[in-house]
């Protein structure tokens, strides 16, 4: 039995070092009081009052027996016990005392709860806030069987360290793990070094450009390239929301012009060969650079193919396609209700007919690596605020809470994955790539006790009346499928049960990340090899010397 320590510098508290199957521990003070939990939930957030507490009496020992449990790269029926929070054994038959919580799973598949890579909550934006915060997404999440999410960090006026500080403070009230990626929207040696103290104090270990949104958050090729050799010397993965926002923003005067101030000419004024143009380009700069590069949200089938062919080149690219477009498409930006449309205003637009089956299947097959969500919620009156101009619409869809069960329904259900699959895309393969794995993103010895118990058999149905997102839409109501979360354990606490939730708030930690992922090995090599190949400079004679 593998009992092992793993490296501290994973860890945001102190390590834990399991010596015997069943140690004895002593209890963590718990990250907030029950008195405070029913503070929070007596000011209305996120969930009734009736539940609030709840996981306060949830006890520290659990054992969950009998299920089929799924790594990444192996399942098998077996027993999980969980003890203050980490797994100690996975085997059969496993015995246990008293005091311990038994979870019948026969029949059910035991997995890594999921990590979202792509979340903004709490998020300042087109002159509105986000209007889910650290715990109404997080308690969403939870509902809906992820327990970790990475949430961007947006510099203030620029400025890094004070975008850190400010989403420290938003983040006390989280109710699972989170960790954060950094945007980055200027650049000085100001930025640079803070770049150095996020990475090397901070925890943080990718930096998010904007290609789009000019006039705001948009960089431009000259900050591109500084910034990937920035995010190269310090073994950070560098992030690029692919859009080309010089031609958007002339789209959107096109529009504008044409009388066409609907959501339509939201999706019209930014089309799939803007996102293409934007991900080749971006993906062609880090070749240069010679760093690894994240595509967030691909949404076409333009953008999938410049990733697939850097892919196959032996570039090291990761896409990450986001739930909306994988099982939505753009007819409803058509619709007659100004706020039925609004809601389903994002960037890059949710596309046409025939984009989403196009990523399901490079999500299949290895061309894209990790599903996300980037959601990114307002409500209609938020929505509303660009009822006579698309471009005041803010972007952004939900997806916290629908992610598992949609990638569930319409990848394994329909056969396109494996059920190994589903753990490497909803959870091993985000852990791997931001330097979390094993602690996160498995069921092993040792690994944090973030599970969840779908059952197959099993089915859901999405309303707004009945999730836990504090937006008043959702942008797959009605949808129905197979496969439900029935049980989410978040830090080795029951927090989802019999559709109940039991979320607290305080209980999230923050989870540091380590630079120099997987995607760094054999940089070095490269960069040698780059250098050989050069024959120069060439050692020429003057005409002095020649004299």
């Amino acid at each position: 039995m593998d009992f092992r320590r793993w490296p501290e510098s994973n860890f945001c508290s102190t390590p834990v070092k399991i010596r015997s199957l069943f140690p004895i521990v002593v209890l963590l003070s718990l990250l907030s009081t029950l008195s405070e939990s029913n503070q929070f939930c007596d000011a209305g957030i996120g969930i009734a009052e009736s539940q609030c507490g709840a996981a306060s009496a949830s006890p520290s020992k659990i054992l969950i027996k009998g299920g089929t449990v799924v790594n990444s790269h192996h399942q098998e029926i077996a027993d999980v016990y969980i003890e203050d929070g980490i797994v100690l054994a996975v085997q059969p038959n496993i015995k246990v005392g008293d005091g311990v919580t038994i979870i019948d799973a026969t029949g059910k598949y035991v997995m890594p709860g999921g990590i979202d890579p792509h979340t903004h909550l709490a998020m300042e934006f087109m002159g509105t806030e986000t209007i889910d915060d650290f715990f109404s997404g997080q308690a969403a999440a939870l509902a809906g069987g992820t327990t970790m999410h990475i949430d961007f960090v947006i510099p203030v006026n620029g400025n890094l360290t004070a975008g850190f500080e400010a989403y420290v403070e938003k983040a006390k009230i989280s109710a699972m793990d989170y960790g954060f990626h950094m945007a980055i929207t200027k650049w000085d040696e100001a930025v640079s070094k803070d770049m150095e103290v996020m990475v090397k104090d901070k925890g943080i270990n990718s930096f998010k450009f904007f290609m789009a949104y000019k006039g705001s958050l948009m960089i431009n090729d000259d900050l591109l390239l500084e910034g990937f050799k920035k995010c190269k010397s310090l073994g950070a993965l560098a992030m690029v929301h692919a859009e080309n926002g010089d031609a958007v923003f002339e789209g959107q005067k096109r529009m504008i012009e044409l009388g066409i101030v609907g959501p339509e000419g939201h999706a019209l004024s930014r089309p799939p060969q803007l996102e293409g143009e934007a991900t080749g380009r971006a993906i062609r700069l880090a070749g240069f650079v010679n760093t690894p590069l994240y595509v967030v949200h691909v949404m076409s089938i333009d953008a999938m193919e410049e990733v697939a062919k850097a892919r196959k080149s032996g570039q090291k690219v990761i896409g990450e396609p986001v739930v909306s477009g994988l099982v939505l498409d753009d007819t409803v930006l058509w619709d007659s209700d100004f706020q039925t449309a609004a809601k389903f205003v994002m960037s890059p637009p949710i596309r046409a007919p025939g984009h989403g089956k196009a990523l399901q299947a490079a999500l299949s097959n290895g061309v894209l690596q990790l599903v996300g969500t980037d959601h990114c919620t307002f409500n209609s009156t938020q929505k509303s605020l660009g009822i006579d101009d698309f471009r005041k619409i803010p972007n952004g869809v939900n997806g916290l809470e629908e992610r598992m069960h949609l990638v569930w329904d319409t990848m394994v259900v329909s056969g396109q994955i494996s059920v190994t699959d589903f753990v490497r895309m909803t959870s091993t393969e985000c852990a791997r790539i931001f330097n979390i794995y094993p602690r996160k993103g498995a069921i092993l010895v040792g690994s944090d006790a973030d599970i969840i118990i779908l059952n197959p058999n099993s089915s859901f149905e999405i309303s707004s009346k009945s999730h836990h997102s504090r937006s008043d839409t959702n942008v797959y109501e009605g949808r129905k499928g197979k496969g439900k979360v029935e049980v989410t354990i978040a830090g080795g606490r029951v927090v989802w049960e019999n559709d109940e939730l039991k979320a607290v708030p305080g209980r999230g930690k923050y989870v540091k990340m380590r630079p120099f992922n997987y995607l760094f090995d054999g940089i070095e090599k490269a960069d040698a090899e780059y250098l050989s190949s050069l024959r120069a400079p060439v050692i020429r004679r003057t005409m002095h010397a020649a004299a």
